[in-house]
């Protein structure tokens, strides 16, 4: 629901003419209006997410590819309810969440600002200091914006509100206490400690993880006062049902082999891959069985540094020959 085209690259630096923006739901766009000045930070969000997206993918056979000429960011592929879509959802989500609290700490924006509630003695050589990062409030706009979208009372918007949620969710599980020593010489007489984001990988490894382990779910009809409802259940009894922390999915993923253009999918042809690895990035797998090319490439990098008193480091430039494989 946030990947809805490139424009978001730019928001961020040119004034916000809400208007503007292709593929807004109007709850969406009641929400740009009433909070115009963080939506540089929604904007920065979705630019996060997407990157950490092609990050934890890079070795795989979708690898998160953006498409720029179509208003949907990522093509097909999140048309069907597979992991692949969960992972998005729950990463865009978080993404959005993340950077609007990193920038109400910063004091980008006068609408928000740092979290108050932590107060009183937290415990024995420490005091509350600095500026806890209100993850509540980003997780407030990133549900007001993303979930805009997921008002259908079917089975897709159900997983989407779910997935979204556990993007929120996985911060505020790794919201952590920083501290700084204050004293004389660098003397710890004075801590002074304050609740902060993890670093934005931090969550990408834990998302992926959830990605890895993501619950398969099947579509319950329902007849309600308002008609028909969708709703989800595990496909299997015999596994723990999913929390709030975990993703899910109820659609099975092409196998990204071959290019695709109704499943998205750009097929493995000429990617570089693995020779020495077994996992899903080795050629083998990633590959999907086709074999793979080898050539030679040369490199120019540096090489023989000398660290000289004082300061600075004086290095040779060498050319180094690496064998590059690619998928046939």
């Amino acid at each position: 629901s946030l990947a809805i085209g490139h424009q978001y690259s730019s928001l961020g630096t040119q004034p916000i003419l809400c208007g503007s923006i292709p593929g807004l739901v109007p709850k969406q766009l009641r929400f740009c209006r009433n909070y115009v000045e963080i939506m540089p930070s929604v904007a920065e969000g979705v630019k996060i997410g997407i990157q950490e997206c092609q990050h934890q993918f890079r070795g795989r056979r979708w690898n998160c590819t953006t498409v720029n000429d179509s208003l949907a960011i990522f093509g097909p592929v999140l048309d069907k309810a597979t992991r692949e879509s969960a992972f998005v959802h729950a990463i865009a989500s978080a993404g959005v969440a993340f950077a609007v609290t990193r920038s109400c700490a910063e004091g980008s924006a006068t609408i928000c600002g740092c979290d108050t509630r932590h107060k009183g003695s937290p415990g024995e050589g420490w005091k509350w200091g600095g500026c806890s990062e209100d993850v509540e409030f980003g997780s407030m706009v990133s549900r007001e914006f993303a979930d805009a979208r997921e008002n259908r009372p079917d089975a897709r918007s159900a997983m989407n509100r779910h997935n979204n949620e556990a993007g929120r969710t996985s911060i505020i599980e790794l919201m952590h206490l920083k501290c700084k020593c204050h004293g004389l010489s660098g003397s710890c007489e004075v801590k002074t400690c304050w609740w902060a984001q993890p670093d934005f990988r931090v969550i990408g490894d834990y998302l992926k993880d959830k990605y890895d382990s993501a619950s398969e779910m099947v579509v319950e009809k329902h007849r309600e006062s308002r008609g028909w409802v969708e709703t989800l259940r595990p496909k299997y009894n015999f596994f723990k049902a999913p929390t709030e922390k975990d993703l899910v999915y109820y659609e099975n993923s092409p196998n990204f082999c071959e290019p695709n253009p109704e499943t998205g999918s750009f097929g493995t042809r000429d990617r570089i891959c693995n020779v020495t690895s077994h996992g899903i990035d080795g050629c083998d797998l990633l590959c999907c069985g086709r074999g793979h090319n080898t050539r030679t490439e040369k490199r120019k990098e540096k090489c023989h540094c000398i660290f000289h008193w004082c300061c600075y480091v004086r290095c040779q430039e060498c050319i180094r020959v690496y064998d590059v494989h690619t998928c046939k």
